[in-house]
């Protein structure tokens, strides 16, 4: 693993103990993973393959380093996956000789316990199997690499986020995080969700990728790919059930800013082909990544919190 090199203090006086903010950003997340570690008995992280979980397990192999991680991973599975990202992922896991726990949606349907939705879409589908999962393996704390910056949902939640015994999230229970102090008391059937990147911006993760060099799945980087349009973004064409018809096919060059369910995440026109090229268009961008991107957000105002209520990630 590397050390980053201490930048200058803002002062101008060669500071060796001055962290620039990419460094507090790393010490914060490290400090959170060893809490976690310290206070509970069978923590996971959840681990689909895209960038914010892939930062995660890097900060983990950090905060643990020499000794391994110790907590398993968990990946939700919806079945609609891009196969870039789970090759990645199954790469990934056997590197580091990890142990990955795999929740499959599609067993659900398979199984009646879920029904497919009228619009192809599985997101919201995630919460059964993810919340039946925590119960089946008893973790009691699992983190999740949500952040602040992505959703308004997200940014009024703690770092220690307390969830009943279905797994459910109520705001009004909230504790305090004065002085970075986390409260993870939590009654027998509960668990805490904890989010280590919550203070961290999408550039922060692009920039933290490039320093450390960080590996990601090709399709963050432009790529061509047979695309079709509906409500505004561009959805990749395949087996999940589109398109439909009048939706025709194009072949653009796009990425995706944010990974998850092929068939509500959005690609975006790009020639971002490097990381200081993804860094710069960043930058530049009015929208984050999932009001841009994640059809699932916009099924209502509250999508986002009305899925933790019940659960979700």
């Amino acid at each position: 693993m590397t050390t980053a090199a201490r930048q200058p203090a803002l002062d101008g006086t060669d500071n060796p103990y001055t962290l620039s903010h990419l460094d507090a950003l790393e010490a914060e997340a490290v400090h959170i993973f060893r809490e976690v570690a310290g206070e509970f008995e069978r923590p996971v992280l959840l681990f689909s393959g895209g960038k914010d979980s892939i930062l995660m397990l890097q900060l983990a192999l950090k905060a643990f380093w020499p000794a391994p991680v110790p907590f398993a991973l968990l990946h939700v599975d919806t079945g609609h996956n891009f196969p870039e990202v789970i090759a990645y992922r199954d790469r990934v896991v056997a590197e580091y000789g990890l142990q990955l726990h795999v929740a499959s949606v599609q067993e659900y349907i398979d199984s009646g316990r879920l029904r497919e939705r009228p619009d192809g879409t599985r997101n919201p589908l995630q919460t059964v199997p993810l919340t039946e999962a925590i119960q089946q393996h008893r973790f009691d704390a699992v983190f999740g690499g949500g952040r602040r910056d992505e959703e308004k949902a997200r940014a009024k939640e703690r770092v220690f986020s307390l969830r009943d015994e279905f797994s459910q999230w109520d705001p009004r229970r909230q504790r305090p995080e004065l002085w970075q102090l986390y409260n993870g008391r939590h009654a027998p059937g509960e668990h805490v969700r904890v989010f280590p990147l919550s203070n961290w911006t999408e550039l922060d993760v692009w920039q933290y990728i490039e320093r450390e060099k960080v590996e990601l799945p090709e399709i963050y980087f432009a790529h061509h790919r047979e695309v079709f349009q509906r409500a505004g973004m561009w959805l990749t064409a395949g087996e999940w059930g589109g398109p439909k018809e009048g939706e025709p096919v194009e072949r653009r060059l796009v990425r995706y800013r944010t990974v998850g369910d092929m068939s509500c995440t959005g690609a975006v026109d790009s020639d971002a082909v490097t990381v200081a090229d993804v860094i710069a268009e960043v930058a530049a961008s009015r929208l984050t990544e999932r009001g841009a991107t994640r059809a699932d957000d916009k099924l209502s105002e509250a999508a986002m919190e009305d899925r933790k209520r019940e659960g979700y990630f």
